[in-house]
């Protein structure tokens, strides 16, 4: 071996050590970077959320359709829908995921919370990511964005020529919405008046109850194509005027957002949201008569809601003559515990129920609908005011009765049976009437979680056809007739009872 040849063995040497170091170094970090891939990708196989849908077969979409041209309601061959472009976004990521659709429709202000209680699996009804949202729940990549505007009425079109020349002018907005926060931002000295249903604000700003409405651009178009006194303040411009437009979904659930993610993009790239829009435009301005279109709408609120009323009232009274009984009773423990219970459903908002029983029911496993999260909590409301109810018509039965009945050695739930309730019955139907009446009426709360009661159903209308007056009329006629035949109905069954009963029903 020459001088060379053992230089160029030395060189070799030399490189095979320093590779050998190389590969030692970097193939334990090409293995970790390989082992987090798989990691990355087995959490994503194995988010349980999109499993859960998967294996029920349906995906629950949670809206609010009193939002044309994004989702409303719609008579389709004699079928009552909720349609538009949003509805049919749901549609395409439920097919992509090879399930079936199931929408569940409930106030906006209660999305949220049936999207973090497990109630629905998505939300899609033009709602945008902020801060406070994102640390509640996921976001898609946007599907759509959109620009805000100012809608006033017809007159006052050119009155508006900026942000700064709402000072002291009422503003309404749709509660917990982007444009509540850019009205309060942007629209300087604005008074802003927050309520939960665009259709409402709607209705406000055409009757005069406020000037302007911070709104999307598409939602404004609809209702001044359909309502002449109505227009575009366009003259004034926000600086945060885009808004995107995203799917909500649970937090950590990698895998659901992956599969939502794809079909958006596949929206985009194959251009589909363009003819969503247009063909929910088109169902948006087909004309009919109203009755024909709606009349339906009214009927299964009215039997709704009589429904609701019929069974808040009965289980009410077996709830609240319990209560009496155990108020009056000089057990400590069942006495403390009907106090309790009737001060707090008294003291408490009908709303605030509802809101607890229908998600509160959810966190502790129980699944159970919007009607009888509703009935339920009509059912427990009612029994605290029945029972005082109840209580008072015991007690204005005159004390001799029940000394009587004691001296003549009859027991004293007997007593109570045969001779204090019978003779409080006369104080209580009149009382028990009116309680009837009064739920009649309050059970329209329960609309906020999406039942269809008369109240539901009367936004329904307001949002399809874009008369936000004309329905609310009707819906009080209806109301009127209710409580004028409930009432008739009372008083002949206490005619009947005073009729049937002795003159002098004493011992």
């Amino acid at each position: 071996m020459n001088q060379n040849e053992g230089h160029w063995g030395k060189r070799i040497l030399h490189l095979m050590l320093i590779a050998t170091m190389v590969i030692g170094t970097f193939l334990p970090l090409a293995n970790l970077t390989k082992t987090g891939t798989v990691q990355a990708a087995q959490t994503k196989q194995s988010d349980p959320y999109l499993q859960k849908i998967k294996k029920k077969g349906t995906l629950v979409l949670g809206l609010s359709a009193d939002y044309p041209p994004y989702e409303f309601h719609k008579t389709i061959k004699g079928q009552d829908e909720i349609i538009g472009f949003d509805v049919s976004i749901a549609k395409k990521i439920a097919k992509d995921m090879g399930v079936h659709l199931v929408i569940k429709e409930m106030g906006f202000d209660a999305l949220l919370g049936a999207l973090k209680t497990g109630k629905i699996d998505l939300i899609i009804s033009g709602m945008s990511e902020t801060p406070e949202r994102a640390k509640q729940v996921t976001f898609s990549e946007p599907y759509l964005t959109v620009k805000q505007t100012v809608m006033v009425r017809k007159a006052d079109a050119n009155k508006y020529q900026g942000v700064n020349d709402f000072n002291n002018v009422k503003v309404g907005v749709q509660k917990q919405t982007t444009q509540e926060t850019l009205a309060k931002t942007e629209l300087t000295g604005a008074k802003t008046v927050s309520l939960q249903k665009m259709t409402d604000i709607v209705l406000n700003l055409q009757q005069k109850k406020i000037d302007a409405i911070v709104i999307e651009k598409p939602v404004a178009d609809a209702y001044v194509a359909q309502d002449k006194s109505l227009a575009l303040a366009k003259n004034v411009k926000f600086a945060n005027a885009t808004k995107n437009a995203a799917v909500a979904m649970p937090k950590d659930a990698p895998a659901l957002a992956a599969q939502v993610n794809h079909s958006i993009r596949q929206i985009k790239r194959q251009h589909l949201l363009n003819g969503y829009i247009k063909n929910a435009q088109k169902q948006m301005f087909a004309n009919s008569g109203f009755f024909a279109q709606y009349g339906s709408y009214f009927l299964s609120g009215t039997g709704i809601t009589i429904g609701l009323t019929i069974l808040g009232v009965l289980f009410g009274t077996i709830l609240g003559t319990v209560l009496a009984l155990m108020k009056r009773a000089k057990n400590f423990l069942a006495h403390w515990i009907a106090v309790i219970y009737i001060e707090y459903f008294r003291g408490t908002p009908l709303l605030v129920q509802v809101f607890m029983i229908y998600f509160g029911t959810q966190i502790m496993g129980l699944d159970l609908s919007a009607f009888v999260s509703a009935a339920i909590a009509l059912s427990l409301n009612s029994g605290a005011y029945v029972s005082e109810i109840i209580r008072s018509g015991i007690n204005s039965v005159p004390k001799g009765q029940t000394e009587a009945a004691r001296s003549l050695g009859i027991s004293q739930k007997d007593t109570t049976r045969f001779v204090v309730l019978p003779q409080a019955v006369k104080t209580i139907l009149p009382a028990l009437g009116n309680e009837f009446i009064s739920l009649l009426k309050e059970s329209a709360i329960v609309s906020v979680i999406g039942v269809g009661e008369l109240m539901f159903q009367t936004g329904v209308v307001q949002g399809a056809s874009f008369k936000p007056f004309s329905p609310l009329v009707l819906t009080s006629f209806i109301y009127f007739a209710l409580t004028l035949v409930l009432s008739a109905l009372l008083n002949a069954f206490e005619k009947r009872m005073n009729l049937g009963r002795p003159k002098n029903q004493v011992l």
